[in-house]
């Protein structure tokens, strides 16, 4: 079961019409316990970083998110979700994100306009099944202001805007996706596709491994 994380943020309702139409229904929840049953979780995020980690921290959602991450199962962050799985943010003053990744929220350049709104190509880095299927350069759809300065070693995919940002990281089982691949047509619900087909590869090994090992 993929769990996308419901605490009232983010564009719920297409991710998870997204998830349907490439055939891998997700559950929408904020119960903890849910959460904590399913093998993979989804956490979207849209407006201010400061609001979103603080209805996640009241709500005792945050404990849940940590122990899938120790658990090794497979955490997908999206747009304003990415940016949450880092260390720390200034929007609007300094925030601690989830600690999940390694580096740190900051806004774009005064010189720039605000919000980045807009298609823009994804320049490749490392190869990762998330990213099967999906050519150099193709286009997604992004909306923000703030990117996240990431550590060039789990960077999959940058794009640019003024200077290049990390569109896609990963780190183990863990993921971020900075545009919204629910708004990027065949390109966004590919990559929606490979993840539902990552995590099930993943179900199947343990289950392999546990009859294995009985």
């Amino acid at each position: 079961m993929i769990a996308i994380v419901d605490y009232g943020i983010g564009n719920l309702g297409s991710v998870a019409k997204a998830f349907r139409h490439v055939g891998a229904p997700a559950v929408l929840t904020g119960d903890p316990r849910e959460l904590r049953r399913a093998s993979a979780l989804v956490l979207p995020g849209d407006g201010a970083f400061g609001a979103a980690i603080a209805e996640l921290r009241r709500l005792d959602l945050i404990p849940a998110l940590h122990e899938a991450v120790a658990k090794g199962k497979p955490l997908l962050g999206i747009c304003v979700g990415m940016q949450l799985l880092f260390e720390e943010s200034e929007e609007h003053g300094k925030h601690v994100g989830l600690r999940c990744l390694p580096g740190r929220v900051r806004r774009f350049s005064d010189d720039l306009v605000v919000p980045h709104m807009g298609w823009n190509a994804l320049v490749r880095r490392r190869a990762h099944p998330l990213l099967e299927g999906v050519g150099e350069g193709d286009f997604v759809y992004f909306v923000h202001s703030y990117f996240c300065d990431a550590a060039d070693e789990i960077v999959l995919a940058r794009s640019d805007y003024g200077h290049e940002f990390a569109a896609i990281v990963g780190r183990g089982n863990v993921l971020g996706v900075q545009f919204h691949p629910e708004k990027s047509q065949a390109v966004g619900l590919r990559m929606v596709g490979n993840f539902a087909r990552w995590v099930a590869a993943g179900v199947r090994a343990a289950t392999v491994a546990v009859s294995e090992g009985a």
